[in-house]
């Protein structure tokens, strides 16, 4: 199965690395307006397949994307150090006013899963750009707070000194400084957090969640301050993506797509608990949040709206 990626950048290059590791899909093509990045990136990678997975990797133009089931979207201009998420917006907004109807002229089937920043406005517009083609919303999804539900969970782990397979947890909301971590609902093996610490005489008090809070809220600030990008924990999340599409596994990630309401907030894209498959979008799923969640989720949804009312939405 083809995969397209436009954009070769640091995030692109890394996520085309990462499905070529994981042995996901079987052709793989790199689309960038930077024609010799892409050659170059695309070379770089393919020559990984020996020791890995017997796939094919090349560079190409928005035509090479014909047939392809799956393609991400990673082009856009980086998050620059102390800039926020959101604003970015009005600089890459404008670039996807070009890339997605470029990539549905050769693509028209393709499942669209968005990886740039802020993710949650751009998967909005991604969408309605898509709609104006005649494409189906459920076939447009984002990264939503995949990454940051995993540092949620990895971080968690370390604390309780376990696997983090078995922390099950989730952060909803805008993938930046408004979204919510849900404590509440933090199962460890299937045992809720508390009755699992008293059981093992672990200790998550609140300074602990307040470190765990700010590790996962900040991460991302943190790691563009010391080395410029983030992009491992991200090409990693959209190989995920992409082995639950490509082989229809009905996971349920923290991708985002456009939905109806969230806490009041109406027609907005933040990342909720959602049941992906082979088709795309299945059903987005509420889950219990405790009254603070309520209300962080429903603030974290009206930032994004209100960034998306900037534009006219």
């Amino acid at each position: 199965m083809k995969i397209g990626i436009v954009g070769a950048g640091f995030v692109g290059a890394t996520c085309a690395y990462a499905l070529v590791m994981r042995g996901i899909g079987r052709e793989i093509v790199l689309v960038d307006l930077n024609e010799k990045r892409s050659q170059a990136e695309a070379d770089d990678i393919f020559h990984a397949v020996p020791f890995a997975h017997s796939m094919e990797v090349r560079s190409g133009e928005y035509k090479d994307l014909a047939g392809s089931r799956i393609v991400v979207v990673s082009a856009g201009v980086n998050q620059e150090p102390g800039e926020t998420r959101l604003h970015l917006l009005t600089r890459n907004a404008a670039v996807f006013k070009q890339v997605i109807p470029g990539i549905l002229k050769y693509a028209p089937d393709a499942i669209l899963v968005i990886a740039t920043n802020p993710v949650d406005v751009m998967t909005h517009l991604a969408a309605r750009y898509a709609r104006a083609e005649g494409r189906a919303p459920h076939g447009v999804l984002g990264t939503g707070t995949t990454l940051d539900t995993a540092r949620f969970r990895a971080l968690l782990a370390r604390q309780l000194g376990i696997d983090p397979p078995h922390v099950h947890a989730y952060v909803l909301g805008e993938h930046g400084d408004s979204e919510v971590l849900v404590w509440s609902g933090v199962e460890v093996g299937g045992t809720p957090l508390l009755e699992y610490c008293q059981q093992t005489g672990c200790a998550i008090d609140d300074a602990v969640k307040e470190r765990i809070d700010g590790q996962v809220r900040r991460a991302a600030y943190s790691i563009i301050e010391g080395k410029g990008a983030t992009y491992y924990g991200i090409g990693s999340a959209v190989a995920r993506i992409c082995e639950v599409i490509l082989k229809d596994q009905r996971a349920i990630l923290t991708v985002c797509t456009p939905v109806d309401d969230v806490q009041g907030v109406e027609n907005v894209t933040v990342a909720m608990p959602i049941i992906l498959g082979g088709e795309g979008v299945i059903q987005t799923l509420s889950v219990p949040l405790n009254a603070a969640e309520a209300q962080g989720l429903q603030s974290s949804a009206s930032i994004v709206r209100s960034a998306l009312d900037e534009l006219q939405d």
